[in-house]
């Protein structure tokens, strides 16, 4: 009885293992890809920006094996990938699909995350500020990929079954993810909400510039629905 239990464990682990290595592998390429992708858009937009304020160049560099950064004016875009294999909750309406129910394998996925920070939040180190979701692409065994995110980072690409990762599927991703950014404006923070300060906030902003900011905090978005 032990014996048995002890192989059924040992195939589980075997299965298990195998398909999550290659979810990471997956999802490792469509990094990747990014990369290649967001450095053919620094260099088209440069070439269409020439003669322009060199401040609003667009500039990618990678920031360590699983992140990407790509700076657009005074915005920054981060591409971060975790390195867990994630599973969708039976909850979800993915498993609606055939393509779920026929193998359920497909809906473990890898995880990129991209995230929209304020360019002046890392060139003073105020590492307070908040940056924001603004959506994530999760990517299966097959090469698939859906993604998740914030209106019109939602209206495509929810059939996980019908989307593969390619160059041309993942650069809509990425314009779709920079359209939002740089249309999701700073706005004046209500009066009464900053009218009294202290004698350290102003100590400390005089030395490094480190008042807390960001787009959520204490803003709001033109016809924010979140």
């Amino acid at each position: 009885m032990e014996e048995n239990l002890t192989h059924k464990i040992i195939d589980t682990l075997k299965s298990k293992a195998t398909l999550k290595q290659k979810v990471f592998d997956t999802t490792l390429n469509t990094l990747k890809l990014i990369e290649e992708i967001i450095s053919e858009i620094e260099q088209e937009y440069n070439e269409l920006l020439d003669g322009e304020d060199n401040r609003i160049k667009v500039l990618h560099h990678k920031t360590g094996i699983y992140d990407l950064q790509l700076k657009l004016g005074s915005d920054i875009l981060i591409f971060s990938m975790h390195t867990n294999v994630f599973q969708f909750n039976k909850e979800n309406i993915i498993w609606k699909h055939s393509y779920m129910k026929n193998n359920p394998d497909n809906g473990y996925v890898g995880q990129i995350s991209i995230y929209n920070f304020l360019t002046d939040s890392f060139v003073y180190n105020r590492n307070d500020d908040i940056g924001y979701l603004v959506g994530r692409i999760f990517v299966n065994r097959e090469n698939h990929y859906m993604v998740e995110g914030k209106r019109q980072m939602s209206f495509r690409d929810k059939d996980i079954s019908a989307c593969e990762v390619n160059k041309e599927n993942l650069r809509h991703v990425i314009e779709t993810a920079i359209n939002y950014t740089i249309n999701f404006d700073l706005l004046v923070p209500p009066y009464d909400m900053i009218k009294l300060s202290t004698v350290g906030q102003m100590q400390q902003k005089a030395q490094d510039n480190k008042i807390q900011t960001g787009k959520r905090l204490g803003f709001q978005f033109n016809t924010d629905d979140v």
